[in-house]
């Protein structure tokens, strides 16, 4: 175990790095962040803040010298530069398991390879791939880029062969997945957290509400049944198993109509649907991914009341800085603001968790502030 006392790294300044200082420092830890935005919102919280490449030889030796165990935030750090540390220090995740999942055709493949289920795909290379792929992938059908999307960003509807091809060529002619529309009952996600030690458990199911490929808000508990729970949880579990994952994992799924579980995406890393974990669990999902990459044994779990999470994103910083009395003035609100400097259309700013007795009235309030600071942006 690495007890509190030492010093942790983590690769990537966003805001789900912050988050992890904030555990990790709460729990005793020294943290050193490397990023390259000099004002990350992770490297303000942190001990010390490497303002460099994530390929910066001078600042992975600083890394790997001064820290006890690395992590990172999220998949697109290189995975050459987490073989070099690894040579020095634990890295986890390890560099393996998030490069499978940096690109679309590779995580859908070691989806396959552990057992599990996607939607219909067809991988795209080249324009001749886009032709023999409709003839198998039924229309409508979504054209993403293989990597380097997220947020809905890097992907196109397409309905016909000419808007398919149209969409290829706007992503750049660069590899895609192209993947068929489902009949969706509701997504879902599962955050699980596992130790080098081998334990693993899960936080409690969330039901994600996206709006313009971005998530919105996280309803917990999911209104899912049983078996639909069960299957999911063992999925996740699968998924880590196969990539000897250490660290925190999230898993996305579709539920469809007819009750089928598909998986959607795996991220290797802390996950927006899992702030709700903050204000209604025992344990965060920061204190847990400290714990995991730690090998401290694993907190509990457990749901302490109904939540809804709701993402703040820059469109409601239009009329300047909202007001954030209307939040504030409901106890059972908890506003968290990310410290990001410029406010941008589809950026995650913040985020406000609602508790309630039951998940309708958590439900409710949510939406109910959300419009009221809709309103105020005039959007």
């Amino acid at each position: 175990m690495i007890l509190p006392g030492k010093t942790l790294g983590m690769l990537g300044g966003g805001q789900l790095g912050r988050f992890f200082t904030v555990a990790a420092r709460s729990l005793g830890y020294r943290v050193v962040v490397l990023d390259p935005d000099t004002g990350s919102p992770a490297g303000r919280m942190a001990d010390e803040h490497l303002h460099a490449a994530y390929t910066d030889a001078w600042a992975l030796e600083q890394m790997a010298s001064g820290c006890a165990v690395l992590s990172t935030e999220f998949e697109n750090i290189p995975a050459e530069s987490l073989r070099r540390l690894a040579k020095h220090r634990p890295v986890r995740p390890g560099a393996d398991a998030l490069e499978q999942t940096q690109n679309r055709i590779r995580e859908k493949q070691m989806l396959k390879a552990a057992g599990l289920e996607t939607v219909p795909y067809a991988e795209i290379q080249g324009l001749e791939d886009l032709s023999s792929a409709l003839s198998s992938i039924q229309l409508p059908a979504i054209l993403k880029r293989a990597a380097l999307g997220y947020d809905g960003k890097g992907q196109v509807t397409v309905t016909t062969q000419e808007t398919a091809q149209e969409a290829f060529e706007y992503l750049g002619k660069v590899p895609c997945v192209l993947e068929q529309r489902v009949d969706l009952d509701c997504e879902i996600s599962v955050i699980l957290a596992r130790t080098a030690s081998g334990q693993s458990c899960c936080f409690p199911i969330a039901e994600n509400r996206h709006r313009h490929g971005i998530l919105h808000m996280s309803v917990v508990p999911a209104n899912i049944d049983a078996d639909i729970k069960a299957q999911a949880e063992a999925a996740a579990a699968a998924i880590a198993a196969h990539l000897d994952y250490v660290g925190l994992l999230a898993v996305e799924f579709f539920v469809t109509r007819d009750g089928q579980l598909l998986v959607n995406e795996v991220a290797p890393r802390p996950h927006n649907s899992g702030h709700f974990t903050l204000d209604a669990c025992v344990t965060s999902q920061f204190e847990q991914q400290v714990r995991a990459i730690c090998d401290l044994p694993l907190g509990a779990t457990d749901l302490l009341r109904p939540a809804v999470m709701v993402n703040l994103l820059g469109d409601l910083w239009a009329n300047g800085m909202p007001d954030w009395s209307l939040l504030l003035a409901n106890p059972q609100v908890k506003l968290h603001l990310y410290g990001k400097e410029e406010a941008r259309p589809g950026r995650k700013m913040g985020h406000f968790t609602v508790l309630a007795d039951d998940v309708t009235t958590a439900l409710r309030q949510a939406e109910q502030l959300y419009q009221q600071l809709r309103d105020q942006a005039g959007s």
